[in-house]
């Protein structure tokens, strides 16, 4: 019985295609549809061939604005397609004929430009997996009337805490639409930060503070938009204007005191991005990015050093190349009495003026070219100092103080220039100094008890 059913349903549809496969209307639409897929396919690569920049992938050092519109290029061919099926899906209801192929291209349509914008924009592997696998069903539901039928069935499901009832459509709203606030907010403050520190126009403190304020901004709107997707409503919020205002005054000073300190370094332009500073505690590092809360600072040796941008205000800092990438620096070494020192000196001079971080030269203002002096009379030669100039820090890449040293050692090395090591001289008296002194040791002492009794 069931088998006849089977066969009998089997008949009823065959009957329906084939009236459908006689109907000229379905030539009619499948022409149409083929037509706007020509139509788009044209209109697309006529763009794209006009311009360079969507038909050659860009280098991956690129501007971030010429990846995005290349991006963009490949999503020209199925976004005409959609619009125009949708144009057409609107107009069917003027159709004296069903027309059911036409909604069917436009719901495929639909769901193969939401996969390629996710393929395009989305360069995130979990973030577009997630897309696809929540986005697609839910757009496909849309299409075929069926999403509201799931949204009454979520609601139905609920629980009830005090008088705060939770449904399950609330919470499978909240997470979707959270999940993608959260990821476009990311995304765009990436994005803006990118175009707004290649912004070779500006200078380095106000790119800082236009990103900076962009990302406060941006993190203001995708606050408001998930609050109100959670269902609150707005307008109360400024009941809690007060009581925000109190909690920044007593709990979270320290946050907004770091937040304004941080606008107001860049505003001032006294820390910029590059500079070497050294904190009150003797903590050295250049100045790599600026945070809302914090500065990073990285040291010679790989570390990152977050430091409250507060700091940076109320404490004593010194920054090495703010102002000027010079500095001075000096190596200290020694050479023996015996030494020619006038000779020597123009020794040295030469040779620290070979190094190729040493400013020296022709045109270099005489207080800047390498200086050779005496420092000191020691115990055992006489203590000398170079001094000289060079652009950036004397660390890390730019070691030349120990470069100096050696070049120092190995020139005095090559004239026969001794370098003094620590000596003690002792004199050994002949024996009639001896006994006399042991004498004169012993009258002093008899005359010392004579005097005390």
């Amino acid at each position: 019985m069931n088998f006849d059913k089977i066969i009998t349903q089997a008949d009823v549809a065959l009957q329906k295609f084939e009236a459908v496969l006689g109907d000229p209307h379905t030539y009619i639409q499948l022409c149409l549809v083929a037509l706007i897929y020509i139509i788009a396919f044209s209109i697309a690569w006529k763009i794209r061939a006009s311009n360079a920049i969507t038909m050659q992938a860009p280098e991956p050092t690129s501007h971030p604005i010429v990846n995005l519109i290349y991006r963009i290029g490949a999503l020209m061919f199925p976004m005409f397609a959609f619009v125009l099926l949708f144009i057409s899906s609107e107009f069917s209801s003027y159709f004296e004929y069903s027309p059911w192929l036409i909604n069917t291209a436009y719901a495929i349509a639909a769901l193969l430009f939401f996969n390629a914008l996710i393929n395009a924009l989305v360069l995130n592997p979990v973030a577009a997996r997630a897309f696809k696998w929540v986005g697609l069903p839910l757009i496909f539901l849309k299409l075929v009337g069926l999403l509201p039928l799931l949204i009454s069935s979520l609601e139905s499901i609920s629980l009830a805490v005090g008088n705060i009832e939770v449904s399950a459509y609330g919470v499978a709203r909240v997470l979707v639409f959270g999940g993608f606030l959260f990821w476009l907010g990311r995304a765009s403050n990436n994005f803006g930060q990118s175009v707004i520190k290649r912004q070779e126009s500006l200078d380095i403190p106000t790119r800082e503070v236009f990103a900076k304020l962009f990302e406060v901004t941006l993190f203001c709107i995708i606050a408001l938009l998930l609050l109100n997707v959670m269902g609150i409503n707005l307008t109360t919020l400024a009941v809690f204007g007060g009581a925000l205002g109190v909690g920044i005054g007593l709990g979270l000073q320290t946050i907004a005191s770091n937040f304004i300190s941080g606008i107001i370094i860049l505003l001032d332009k006294s820390l910029t991005v590059g500079d070497f500073v050294e904190l009150e505690d003797g903590q050295m590092g250049f100045v790599r990015e600026f945070r809302m809360r914090y500065a990073v600072l990285e040291t010679y040796d790989g570390k990152d050093i977050l430091v409250p941008n507060e700091k940076f205000i109320s404490t004593f800092l010194v920054n090495w190349t703010h102002k000027d990438p010079k500095q001075r620096y000096r190596v200290d070494f020694s050479v023996a009495y015996a030494t020619d020192i006038r000779s020597m000196v123009e020794l040295i001079k030469a040779a620290v003026a070979t190094h190729p971080k040493v400013i020296s030269g022709e045109g270099i203002p005489f207080e800047e070219q390498p200086d050779c002096e005496i420092d000191s009379f020691g115990d055992s030669g006489v203590n000398m100092f170079v001094e000289f100039w060079m652009e950036g820090i004397d660390d890390g890449k730019n070691r030349v103080g120990g470069d100096l040293l050696l070049i120092i050692f190995e020139t005095l090395k090559a004239n026969g220039i001794t370098i003094p090591f620590p000596q003690r001289e002792v004199r050994v008296l002949n024996d009639d100094d001896a006994s006399s002194a042991g004498i004169r040791m012993a009258q002093v002492k008899s005359a010392g008890a004579k005097k005390s009794e």
